[in-house]
């Protein structure tokens, strides 16, 4: 089978920060909406694309956090989103579409990792939940918006989708001992086959896609791990083959930036990138090492994984 899964040779690498992906690159008049853009890689990506000159839109479920956090970046907005929360994610929609304005560049940026096993909405796993059917829903609801703009959409993966498949039989761990892991690995992987597929429904309208893995940053994404837990992932990644180190928060966020922003990727799109590129295919076996595995890549499991997601929140924009 061919692929669109090969570096292109960008000119950037792992170190490359996000100033280096935005140099001579004017946002002004733009418009970014980057969720949960106000701490960590999301708060770097959102001053990233201020500085280039866009207007950045942050949705928030702590808003007076937001505000807090983005206090001094000029051209910035906070508006209230809960992803686990289907009727918050719509009631955000409904009021940014109201506004007219048009969006040109989508960052699916919040998440959670190795949460405890927590319930949300009609009883659904949290990390499946918000990770990725809050996006797929909130993606579908700004979707006017989105196709008008012709927007680069951005979706944060993570080589953790090395970890698990989608769970066809069982992706709420309703049968079946809930791991923490493999619900992060599964909703990782749903990330990129999110991409995957919503580049395919939107490329004729000039929407293109695209899934990323930012690399290994110290932020608060590892909140619900213990310090021996976070003591024992640090030395499984650094122990690995292919490993080149943490990366700094500018650093980490490059990649999500050069995405939602390159003029290399012209013309191209539904790829999953790594240190500002795209990525190369992952030998079968590999976990949390470089590359994508094949079944973060295949057309059929995305195509499955949409009609999944519409049937669960009942919102399928993109296709109708």
């Amino acid at each position: 089978m061919t692929t669109e899964q090969h570096a292109i040779g960008s000119g950037f690498g792992a170190r490359s920060t996000t100033s280096d992906v935005l140099a001579g690159i004017d946002l002004s008049g733009k418009l970014a909406l980057v969720t949960g853009g106000y701490s960590g890689l999301g708060l770097e990506t959102t001053r990233a694309l201020a500085g280039a000159g866009a207007h950045v839109v942050v949705p928030a479920r702590r808003r007076s956090t937001a505000v807090e956090a983005l206090g001094g970046i000029e051209g910035t907005e906070v508006a209230e989103l809960d992803l686990a929360d289907l009727d918050s994610v719509r009631a955000f929609a409904e009021e940014f579409l109201a506004s007219g304005r048009d969006i040109d560049i989508l960052i699916n940026n919040a998440g959670i990792m190795a949460a405890p096993e927590t319930r949300v909405g009609p009883g659904w796993e949290a990390q499946f939940a918000i990770n990725h059917l809050g996006h797929y829903a909130l993606t579908n609801r700004l979707w006017p918006a989105i196709a008008r703009g012709g927007a680069r959409v951005v979706s944060v993966s993570s080589n953790g989708h090395q970890l698990s498949d989608i769970r066809w039989d069982d992706p709420h761990f309703e049968r079946h001992a809930y791991d923490k892991w493999q619900a992060y690995g599964q909703a990782k992987t749903a990330n990129a086959l999110f991409a995957l597929h919503l580049d395919a429904l939107g490329r004729n309208t000039g929407v293109r896609a695209f899934s990323v893995h930012p690399g290994t940053i110290a932020t608060q994404l590892g909140r619900h791990m213990s310090p021996e837990e976070l003591a024992e992932l640090s030395e499984t990644i650094e122990a690995g083959p292919t490993n080149i180190g943490w990366k700094t928060p500018e650093e980490g966020a490059a990649t999500q930036v050069w995405a939602a922003t390159s003029p290399r990727l012209a013309g191209l799109g539904g790829v999953y990138c790594e240190d500002c590129d795209i990525a190369e295919p992952a030998p079968e076996g590999t976990e949390l090492g470089s590359g994508v595995s094949a079944w973060a890549t295949d057309p059929e499991r995305a195509a499955r994984l949409w009609a999944l997601s519409a049937e669960l929140t009942g919102v399928d924009a993109v296709t109708e």
